[in-house]
């Protein structure tokens, strides 16, 4: 993945959503975010979706650098390699084009649709 596209403003982006003052977590945890959420979205809410979930990677990616799990224990490497050759836009354009191919599959979460649909076909492209 390009980091440097991904990284900066995803920073800003996850601390505004975590750092709020006042604001109470749900019982229930984060909702999981499927194709229909994804489908009903307009293109920034699809990017602030994915600064997110690129600021979580580039945390855990800092983090395992003094602390490094084996590849068995971590799924980072493998999400660093798959996406090296994407970009904020063409993961979007990605995932919105198989969700429009497979409208049946709308409950799919979009983290797991961005993990078999993106990710894994580019660690067998990755070096």
């Amino acid at each position: 993945m390009k980091v440097k596209h991904l990284f900066g403003p995803a920073a800003l982006v996850l601390s505004l959503l975590v750092a709020t003052p006042g604001t109470a977590a749900t019982p229930e945890g984060a909702p999981i975010i499927t194709g229909k959420q994804w489908t009903e979205s307009d293109a920034n809410l699809k990017k602030a979706y994915l600064l997110g979930m690129a600021n979580l990677l580039q945390v855990e990616q800092a983090y395992q650098r003094r602390h490094a799990p084996t590849d068995a224990q971590t799924l980072i490497p493998r999400f660093a390699r798959g996406l090296q050759e994407q970009t904020l836009d063409s993961v979007r354009e990605s995932l919105d084009n198989w969700y429009a191919a497979n409208p049946a599959k709308l409950d799919r979460p979009v983290v797991e649709t961005l993990w078999f649909e993106i990710v894994v076909p580019g660690t067998k492209r990755a070096p």
